[in-house]
């Protein structure tokens, strides 16, 4: 026989049952007697509370990104981390739009010369890595997020079709392309995942993974910075043409629950 351990019978045991059993600390009171099990012993005191415990949902702890550039700026030439202090310039034709964001403002690029540039975030060596944007726009053969550096490359971009693909360590690889085009002028929530545990690549569109590596697959070293809306060479033709919007890097490998947390 299983106690009835959710006292104030919202649906979930947590720490509101806790502050529920504590009021009748002492007392002979039924409701919160369910320890020990089943029957209690006609007092509320530590060992109710200790059954109680054994029931409780476990406390989620806040995913938090290595860096997060919301955007939202109005005016200059910097693009402020709310999570740290991996400010980034922006460059070329970049026009912040406080008004036409997904999340609040956003930042439109031209496709000529517009990129945001930002300072060493990690090494994708030695560890997990997750990053997400949403953008809306772009064209064919355009990068959304690329690391500096000889072993630097694109972690999130557009193949040929239109199709969101990553070139995470694709030097050696070979690239992960999906099926899904977010080149369509809707706005896209798209993510790139390296999972140090699986050694794969997973993409991610609107909530949803588009595609994942069979092999594995392993991250190259590099110490280089990011470019948001350009590859990692500053060729022509990667510049991004659209907005980008609540840009967000990670050093884990984050699950599918937080992702479509964070595209809804």
């Amino acid at each position: 026989i299983k106690p009835v351990v959710d006292l104030n019978a919202d649906g979930i045991v947590d720490v509101e049952d806790v502050v529920f059993m504590t009021q009748h600390w002492g007392e002979n009171y039924p409701l919160c007697d369910i320890g020990p099990a089943p029957f209690g012993d006609c007092i509320v005191d530590v060992r109710d509370l200790l059954v109680l415990a054994a029931y409780m949902e476990p406390i989620k702890s806040e995913v938090k990104p290595l860096a997060h550039w919301a955007l939202d700026e109005t005016e200059g030439d910097i693009a402020y981390d709310s999570a740290g202090n991996n400010h980034g310039n922006l460059n070329g034709n970049s026009i912040w739009q406080p008004a036409d964001g997904k999340v609040g403002g956003a930042l439109q690029l031209d496709g000529i010369d517009g990129y945001l540039g930002t300072p060493f975030i990690l090494d994708p060596a030695k560890g997990a890595l997750s990053a997400f944007a949403w953008i809306k726009g772009g064209l064919s053969g355009q990068v959304i997020i690329s690391q500096m550096g000889d072993f630097g490359g694109t972690w999130l971009g557009v193949d040929p079709s239109g199709k969101l693909m990553t070139g995470f360590s694709g030097m050696y690889f070979g690239d992960l392309v999906s099926e899904s085009v977010v080149t369509d002028g809707q706005w896209h929530h798209i993510g790139f995942v390296y999972d140090i545990d699986t050694f794969h690549r997973q993409l991610y569109v609107d909530g949803v993974s588009v595609t994942e590596d069979a092999t594995v697959v392993s991250g190259m070293p590099s110490d280089g910075g990011l470019y948001i809306g350009a590859s990692k060479d500053l060729e022509a033709g990667t510049f991004f043409s659209g907005m980008i919007d609540d840009v967000r890097i990670y050093n884990q490998a984050l699950s599918a629950e937080e992702i479509a947390a964070l595209a809804n």
